[in-house]
């Protein structure tokens, strides 16, 4: 008699992404004009964002925020309101990003890490072409 053999079958497990949490700042200028930087290395180069930055341990986020935009365009802002969060599953990683609606506490930005910036209409923040996970919020904001 043919010896039979028992398979065990477990249910299929979803794929762990690693997990991310950033904020963003969303800089309006005086005349309503959104601040966008170019990315200027890494998997996403010349892709289009809000400045910002990981949550380092122990900082809320405005705290964050403030620390990146610092390192990131030598500059000063003031963080007013959450505009949004969202959620986002990129090929390798889970983002969880926080929008918050700021303005630039002086005029002094320099470009630190970042390939190019410019001021951006409402009605002109299409023209460039931003990371995935920015899309729902441009929509929101043109």
């Amino acid at each position: 008699m043919p010896q039979t053999h028992e398979i065990e079958r477990h249910p299929l497990q979803p794929t762990q992404l690693r997990r991310i949490e950033v904020v963003a700042a969303v800089i309006f200028d005086e005349q309503g004009r959104i601040f966008a930087t170019q990315r200027g290395y890494g998997e996403w180069k010349d892709w289009w964002e809000f400045p910002g930055g990981k949550i380092e341990a122990g900082e809320t986020p405005q705290q964050a925020l403030r620390r990146e935009i610092h390192e990131e365009l030598d500059a000063n802002i003031e963080v007013g309101e959450l505009l949004r969060t969202i959620d986002y599953d990129y090929p390798n990683f889970h983002l969880t990003l926080h929008c918050f609606h700021c303005k630039l506490a002086n005029s002094h930005v320099t470009l630190l890490e970042h390939e190019a910036a410019k001021w951006l209409t409402p009605n002109e923040l299409q023209s460039v072409n931003w990371l995935p996970a920015d899309e729902d919020l441009i929509a929101d904001l043109s």
